[in-house]
């Protein structure tokens, strides 16, 4: 197995499906020979030429309009916002088209497409450009939000979502792209709706996703040395979220801490530490559900406030010596 980054294993899924599917393209702002605003697509244009890696214009409600209707008659669309903020003006063809015609035609009509979105802070991109909105789309029934935390995931979860038939939320963390890790060659498919065991413990369990992920794993690693032995869950798709696994998880360890980049109220930690209480965990826990999650403010753009905004390895520590206790 070999090592590459993140973008590069969003490319190669990409890549790989529109080589195994003709129907499969690629389409978004500058997308093409510019390889898009993060370098993703790099080289994809030179490969598949300008109808399969199509430059839109600069209207986000254009792109998910035209991801719609392409999906809707036999068209398997990939469609990037260059910054998941820029999703608000794209919500009605989403939200209200989209996620709802299979729904309103009985079956009969599938949205096979995937809307790829750069989300998160960390880039000094400011207010704007930086927030983590996944919980707003899966308050929407009919849409499924997946995130990937590593590269091996970035691959096997979008190519899971550009061959299903509904439309898919694909969010990439920003700061991920240039992560590297071991990634499968050739065709690698990792099932939607099923969370994944990313660390095995026996007395907490974590709930984590995106780039919340390699710092809750590094956090896990510090606290083993302190004789604590922290489980971490990564969701994976978000909605329909898979809350076996996380269930059985708290039921072992008696403690459940939810870390998430996006803001605490509204965000999907809430929703997790909901469906905990109302589940058979929480006759088991010990202590009550706590969430380490982004502060209720817009993005700074200073660094420093930026990088303290979001959760930290000390805020994460500081809640897992609280739940020890």
């Amino acid at each position: 197995m070999r090592e590459i980054t993140y973008a590069q294993a969003i490319k190669e899924a990409m890549s790989e499906e529109m080589r195994r599917d003709e129907n499969v393209f690629l389409m978004g702002e500058d997308v093409g020979l510019y390889g898009g605003a993060f370098g993703v697509s790099l080289g994809m244009f030179e490969e598949f030429g300008p109808e399969r890696v199509r430059d839109t214009p600069i209207s986000e409600a254009v792109i998910a309009g035209a991801a719609t209707g392409a999906a809707v008659t036999g068209m398997r669309p990939i469609a990037e916002i260059m910054f998941s903020d820029f999703c608000t003006i794209a919500m009605d063809q989403l939200v209200n088209q989209a996620a709802k015609m299979r729904y309103m035609f009985g079956g009969k009509a599938q949205v096979p497409m995937v809307l790829r979105m750069p989300e998160g802070s960390g880039t000094g991109a400011a207010a704007q450009h930086s927030q983590s909105l996944e919980a707003w789309f899966c308050h929407v029934p009919g849409l499924k939000v997946v995130t990937a935390s590593t590269p091996a995931d970035a691959k096997g979860l979008l190519t899971a979502a550009i061959r299903d038939n509904n439309p898919v939320v694909f969010f990439e963390q920003k700061l991920l792209y240039r992560v590297k890790g071991d990634v499968p060659e050739g065709e690698y498919v990792l099932p939607l709706g099923k969370s994944h065991v990313a660390r095995e413990g026996s007395d907490i369990t974590l709930v984590t996703y995106g780039r919340m992920l390699p710092l809750c794993l590094d956090v896990a690693d510090a606290m083993a040395k302190e004789g604590i032995s922290v489980e971490i869950i990564d969701p994976r798709t978000l909605y329909p979220i898979d809350m076996e696994p996380i269930i059985e998880s708290v039921k072992k360890t008696s403690r459940a801490l939810i870390v998430h980049e996006a803001c605490l109220t509204g965000g999907l930690g809430g929703e997790i530490a909901a469906r905990i209480a109302q589940s058979e965990a929480f006759y088991y826990l010990d202590a009550p559900i706590h969430r380490v999650c982004g502060l209720d403010v817009p993005v700074p753009y200073c660094p420093e406030l930026e990088k303290n905004i979001v959760p930290t390895a000390p805020k994460i520590t500081a809640a897992i010596y609280e739940l020890m206790q």
